[in-house]
């Protein structure tokens, strides 16, 4: 098969590729490398060829959750236990598991408060409106003053 052919990718093979390296974590750009495609070739065919941009997507999915699972995880903090094996001439051979406990992570605690409640958590505040014009009347006065004069 060419490297590069479109319709390879089609293919129940090439599809079933394209959501293996996506499952795996491969960005789009070493996606499109592993075709032998340029990046722009391969959002060409996402969006021309919809099996393509669905097998991608597909793939994706799995790993975008235990990410978003491992993010939380972080940001939560969590006990884990540690295992280890200590060894004496006395008692000889013995494993010791210990309770380790991770604190919650405050850059985590950002990244996750910024995108998901971002109404609330950007470093932007929303843009305001713009001021509405006073037209109290000495501005109104004034705003007819340089009007005459500069009739």
């Amino acid at each position: 098969m060419a490297k590069g052919k479109y319709q390879q990718w089609l293919e129940p093979d090439g599809l079933l590729l394209l959501e293996g390296w996506a499952r795996d974590g491969l960005t789009e750009e070493q996606i499109a490398h592993n075709m032998g495609v340029n990046v722009k070739t391969l959002w060409q065919w996402k969006k021309t060829y919809d099996p393509i941009g669905s097998a991608i997507k597909k793939g994706k999915a799995p790993v975008d959750i235990e990410v978003e699972n491992a993010l939380l995880k972080r940001a939560l903090g969590y006990e884990y236990t540690e295992e280890r094996i200590e060894i004496s001439a006395k008692d000889g051979q013995k494993v010791v598991q210990t309770v380790k406990h991770v604190p919650p992570d405050v850059g985590a605690i950002v990244y996750w408060l910024k995108n998901r409640k971002r109404e609330y958590w950007r470093d932007k505040p929303p843009e305001a409106a713009p001021p509405e014009q006073d037209l109290r009347d000495d501005a109104l006065t004034e705003s007819l003053k340089k009007l005459a004069g500069g009739l």
